[in-house]
């Protein structure tokens, strides 16, 4: 009996790291698993040394502002991309610039040569690359991964691989500032490139064909706006992540108020609050990564947006760091499921010929409209205050998922077409009852 329970568990724990059955997938996994550790130093590093120097709420927002704008304007662009280069050599290009961005923010920092317009046009800088970097990589995964029923677990673990890394970055970095100040972060991350450089350059990928273009650049735009805004499921997920980034977001640009003058703590207290966000986000993608189906989703992702919105509200308000930690585990475990599952379904029901138009509105939602929500954040809460300012963001948050949550089921009578033809419904990948489930309502989503 107890064998049988440990085989169940071992085969349990094996599915949920599937994905990492591809060896270009490990590579990538490890690679940037390191690389964004850095990522997160640099985050927190960067958010304190901008509040140091300015003690401006407003400034905070402007550079989040800066460095996430350019996925706004240059998304679609990115996205064409995407789908017409190949991609490994775009990521090789985006992270040896974001290397150098890296160095030149550590070196102006390490010299104490460092000024609040060099912080601004850096993160400009950043955000131009990370444009084109976040639509490659997410149309990437699909090149990483043999077996598409695979890639829902791809994504689940790159959310787990994110959060291990927030759980792990904003601590080391809270540390680091109290002793040696922040240009050490700046420098870590600029070294931990090399290691997604390295596995970028160590996988064996089948020889890109380029595809002869017969439309022009326009016209794939007009072409990939089409098809997203045209389809009613790929509409409404797009517009989810859109709403989540722009109330949803700002919290973490209002993190170093929080931290300092609400609970009267240091850059450790900031690398805790996110560390703990790290913690609820990485359960979250545990959770979905133990998942084997994509069937059931939507309906989770109303309860995670709830979630997510509950715990803001209830942090707005806390001046307890115990209790402050406790809400930023459960907003971290709303926010990434929340924000994983509209990726898995995007990446499910898209045309592969589109991939990277669509990935690139994504990442253009998710990324392009937080600077506008932390912008507005700041604003308002130079006059009303971070407390109220949150709690609003938390209330919006939640009721932003209404719309969803009434046309549920209109949208999975739209998507049964398509989990019809990849055999992600049992009854119909086994060719049985495939004339009934034209008019039986598939399982909830």
């Amino acid at each position: 009996m107890n064998q049988m329970a440990s085989a169940q568990s071992s085969s349990k724990l094996s599915g949920m790291f599937r994905a990492l059955r591809y060896r270009n997938y490990r590579l990538f996994f490890v690679g940037q698993g390191i690389s964004l550790i850095g990522t997160w130093m640099q985050q927190i590093a960067l958010s304190w040394l901008v509040y140091r120097l300015t003690d401006s709420v407003f400034l905070l927002g402007a550079v989040t502002f800066c460095s996430q704008v350019p996925s706004f304007l240059l998304g679609p662009f990115a996205g064409v991309v995407a789908d017409r280069f190949d991609r490994r050599r775009v990521l090789l290009l985006t992270q040896l610039l974001s290397m150098l961005q890296a160095s030149t923010l550590a070196a102006l920092v390490l010299t104490d040569a460092v000024q609040i317009w060099h912080v601004l046009a850096l993160s400009a800088l950043l955000g131009i690359i990370n444009a084109y970097d976040i639509a490659t990589r997410q149309a990437f995964v699909i090149e990483m991964v043999d077996k598409r029923e695979d890639v829902s677990n791809a994504i689940a673990l790159n959310s787990s691989m994110f959060n291990m890394a927030r759980l792990v970055g904003p601590s080391v970095a809270g540390i680091l500032i109290a002793l040696v100040g922040e240009g050490m972060c700046f420098l870590i991350n600029a070294l931990s490139y090399i290691a997604v450089l390295a596995s970028l350059l160590l996988m064996r990928l089948k020889p890109f064909e380029r595809k002869k273009q017969e439309r022009r650049v326009w016209q794939s735009l007009r072409e990939g706006f089409s098809y997203a805004f045209g389809f009613a499921p790929i509409r409404a997920l797009i517009l989810i992540v859109a709403l989540l980034s722009l109330f949803g977001m700002p919290f973490s640009v209002l993190m170093p108020v929080f931290a300092r003058d609400i609970l009267h703590g240091g850059a450790n207290t900031l690398g805790y609050l996110m560390g703990a966000s790290g913690v609820g986000a990485l359960t979250g993608a545990l959770f979905l990564a133990q998942r084997k189906t994509v069937v059931g989703l939507g309906r989770i992702m109303i309860f995670t947006m709830v979630v997510f919105g509950a715990g803001l509200i209830a942090f707005s308000f806390s001046e307890v760091l115990l209790v402050s930690l406790l809400c930023m585990l459960f907003s971290g475990f709303g926010m990434i499921v929340t924000m994983a599952s509209c990726n898995t379904l995007l990446q499910t029901i898209v045309d592969d010929d589109k991939r990277g138009r669509v990935m690139s509105l994504y990442s253009m939602a998710f990324m392009g409209m937080a600077p506008f929500g932390s912008m507005l954040a700041g604003s308002v809460a130079e006059y009303i205050g971070v407390n109220y300012t949150l709690a609003a963001c938390g209330f919006l948050c939640a009721i932003s998922i209404i719309p969803f949550a009434l046309s549920l089921k209109r949208l999975r009578v739209l998507v049964t077409p398509i989990y019809q033809r990849l055999g992600i419904l049992p009854e119909i990948a086994t060719g049985l009852q495939s004339a009934s489930s034209l008019t039986t309502p598939p399982e909830e989503r």
